[in-house]
């Protein structure tokens, strides 16, 4: 079976990508996880300089998933070149940085150290963050400010450029277009959805930032329709994620419209998932006769009166 597929002008092993947030810099999984047969990486959020993220309690456990507040907590953009980066390329893993900023200098900026350094695969622009005051949610949150990123970051990088949306917007198809538009490769979604879990006995948020992202198989059905939606709006292909455990959930986005997709929650559950998901990829299209795994991508069949709209 052929896994292969592109993403711009990278081509992946097979579409999965461990997701950011959830998988370190990558070396942390190493021991247990052949990282070159991976189709890709997407390493944890860098800015400029290392940040020491919210206080604790940062994680708190739900009805199938998790809502966390890390704060974005990282090494920066120089430590992860020099201590992390070597490891990640002598290992042959293919490595996608995400990229974080509370300026649009700043992401600017770790894009162009990231542009120079040997070992870095493509950027995916972080402009969707759900639980910082700061910088990326509020980017994202509408076209001019995803516009606005992705032009600046685009002329100071040949790599290929992946905005990550947030779904906390009324129209995310809107905002897909705006970062095509702005010459986005191709976009990631959705990043996490956001929450709030609350202590009844001390009438407390359980997170001490208040708020955080949800994320886990609960909102796998609302990212799949949203990736299902952006597919109708733009032509650049499209990485899905959100609550992916199985090779069935994979399928899902797949057939919905993405080309790849991130793998996030399910790495703290079941950290060496990976090749049964491949097992399972590749079973399906022997199954269905089908030779190549990008064959499948958008082939959501809908009659006349069946829409991704609501309405």
């Amino acid at each position: 079976m052929d896994l292969n597929v592109d993403i711009g002008s990278l081509r992946l092993k097979n579409p999965l990508i461990a997701a950011s947030g959830c998988f370190g810099y990558g070396v942390e999984y190493a021991e247990v996880v052949d990282l070159a047969a991976l189709g890709g990486i997407a390493v944890k959020g860098l800015f400029l300089t290392e940040r020491e993220g919210h206080d604790p309690v940062r994680i708190v456990e739900t009805p199938a998933g998790m809502v966390n507040a890390i704060g974005l907590q990282g090494i920066g953009v120089h430590r992860f070149i020099a201590e992390k980066l070597p490891d990640l390329r002598a290992r042959g893993a293919t490595v996608i940085v995400n990229v974080c900023g509370s300026t649009i200098d700043e992401y600017v900026e770790v894009t162009r150290v990231l542009t120079d350094a040997e070992g870095v695969d493509a950027i995916e622009l972080n402009i969707s963050c759900p639980n910082i005051k700061a910088g990326g949610i509020t980017f994202g949150c509408n076209t001019a400010g995803t516009r606005e990123v992705v032009q600046a970051v685009r002329r100071v990088t040949t790599l290929p450029i992946f905005p990550k949306l947030t779904p906390n917007v009324t129209d995310i198809a809107e905002i897909a277009v705006a970062a095509e538009d702005a010459g986005a490769d191709a976009v990631s979604l959705v990043n996490t959805f956001l929450a709030m879990v609350i202590d009844v006995e001390t009438r407390r948020p359980k997170l001490a930032n208040g708020v955080g992202g949800l994320s886990g198989p609960a909102i796998r059905p609302i990212a799949v329709r949203m990736v299902s939606e952006c597919r109708q709006a733009v032509k650049i292909p499209i990485i899905g994620m959100g609550g992916i455990m199985t090779a069935t959930d994979v399928l899902e986005f797949i057939i919905a419209g993405a080309t790849a997709v991130q793998v996030g929650t399910a790495s703290f559950v079941e950290p060496n998932l990976w090749p049964k998901l491949l097992a399972g990829l590749e079973e399906y299209l022997a199954r269905h006769n089908v030779e190549r795994v990008r064959d499948l991508v958008g082939t959501l069949a809908l009659t006349d009166t069946q829409t991704w709209s609501s309405s």
